[in-house]
């Protein structure tokens, strides 16, 4: 079996312990799904995944011999580089497996933090995820790998070259940590990124949040596959989760797929996370996907709501206080119950189908209609021989009326605010 060259290929297994009766198995199902969908989100290919019941935690291993045994001889069949083991493991019982699987692995913490190190949009979000990395890391400096005399990548866990394990000295670490810490602090007391990030997209940036399971990306799929702008090689420099895409009005508007919300975070990763989710606060519309069929659907939405209101308060905040006016909810996974009419109606959101793409085109004209309803309305004399203005009007606004006359083309034009700033400054 060739495990070279292609995908990583991983398994996937949940430590799971029974409490009381009830559907403890449901439960478990749900839990291994949503550990499934996180390691597919970084580009590991999926091969095994299995709940293992733990009876004791066994401080060595937490697995039992048998269950160790177990996961070894899938691992072989399957052609397994990477374990993904669903629960904090202390370095120790790390260190073990690695050595049991002779693969390597990876805990709960680890893997969380492999996805934030790929969402860090921002300034403070990359340096928030590496403080937590390095924090995570240094617990772990204990004498193993040695054996497979392997490379632990640079940032990430998964591949590169990088220094051994062995190798990295923790007073290094101790030292990083520190300036980490100094450019943190003035990257807030300078907090200028979103302006700067801004400036970046010239258009309206619509972000898509909510949970992992909430079918986001396959919304943003949806989305920008249907209606992809043909200048799309434009934005070949923008983060590979950022997309431009044309409303029905002929608007174009930037969608940007932040990284999903989990239950259980790790409490040492919380600060990572919402730095993480800091290009949500220079938004123009925020879209609150949500999991329609999801029997936790209510209580999900309650916990993105409670992290966006936290980001807004506090010594650091990194939300405007109006935000929840820039809010649509959108009730996703509509096809599991039975179409975008079967879903109880919430106002303001709207139920679709990323899958199917039932309700889509109602979101689009939602979007149109939110866009619009921040606009304003502006009146413009301008030379015919300034193309350069009119083809900057025609570029990034809604022209209403145009009227060619000799010396002046007079233009009534729909434009954001801060493109109409942005144009005036242009001294047009």
């Amino acid at each position: 079996m060739d495990t070279h060259g292609g995908p990583t290929r991983a398994a996937v297994i949940l430590p799971f312990e029974r409490f009381g009766r009830g559907d403890s198995s449901r439960a478990a199902d749900a839990k291994l799904a949503e550990a499934v969908g996180l390691a597919a989100s970084i580009g590991l290919t999926i091969v095994h995944s299995a709940v293992l019941p733990l009876r004791a935690a066994r401080p060595s291993t937490l697995l039992g011999e048998g269950q160790v045994a177990t996961v070894k001889e899938a691992c072989e069949r399957h052609g397994v580089t990477v374990v993904i083991v669903d629960a904090a493991l202390s370095p120790v019982q790390q260190r073990n497996l690695e050595r049991a699987w002779e693969t390597k692995v990876i805990d709960r913490t680890g893997l969380i933090l492999e996805i934030f190190g790929e969402r860090a949009a921002t300034k403070e979000g990359a340096l928030q995820v590496e403080l937590a990395h390095l924090s995570y890391q240094r617990t772990r400096l204990v004498r193993s790998w040695t054996h497979l005399e392997r490379q632990r990548g640079g940032f990430g866990f998964l591949g590169g070259p990088g220094e051994s394990q062995i190798e990295i000295d923790r007073r290094l670490i101790d030292e990083r940590i520190v300036r980490l810490k100094k450019e943190l602090e003035q990257v807030r007391r300078t907090r200028g990124l979103h302006r700067s990030a801004r400036s970046r997209v010239p258009y309206p940036v619509v972000a898509l949040v909510g949970y992992t399971n909430a079918g986001k990306s396959t919304l943003f799929n949806a989305l920008t596959g249907a209606g992809v702008y043909a200048q799309d090689q434009l934005f070949a420099t923008l983060d590979p989760t950022m997309r431009a895409i044309r409303l029905p009005s002929g608007r174009t508007v930037i969608l940007s797929d932040t990284v999903g919300f989990i239950s259980d975070l790790p409490t040492q990763l919380v600060e990572a996370f919402r730095a993480t989710l800091e290009e949500v606060a220079a938004a123009d519309v925020i879209l609150h996907v949500r999991d329609a069929a999801h029997p936790e659907t209510a209580a999900q939405r309650a916990d993105v709501l409670g992290v966006l209101t936290e980001m807004a308060e506090g010594d650091h905040p990194t939300m405007d206080e109006a935000w929840p006016s820039r809010v649509v909810e959108v009730l996703n996974k509509a096809d599991l119950m039975g179409g975008v009419d079967a879903v109880p109606g919430i106002p303001g959101a709207i139920a679709v189908s990323a899958l199917t793409g039932d309700g889509l085109e109602a979101l689009r004209a939602a979007l149109d209609e939110r866009m619009a309803a921040g606009m304003e309305v502006v009146d413009y004399a301008i030379s015919p021989a300034d193309g350069a203005s009119l083809a900057w009007l025609h570029e990034h606004g809604e022209v209403l009326e145009r009227q060619d006359g000799e010396e002046a083309i007079r233009l009534r034009v729909r434009l954001s605010p801060a493109d109409r700033a942005r144009f005036d400054q242009r001294g047009g």
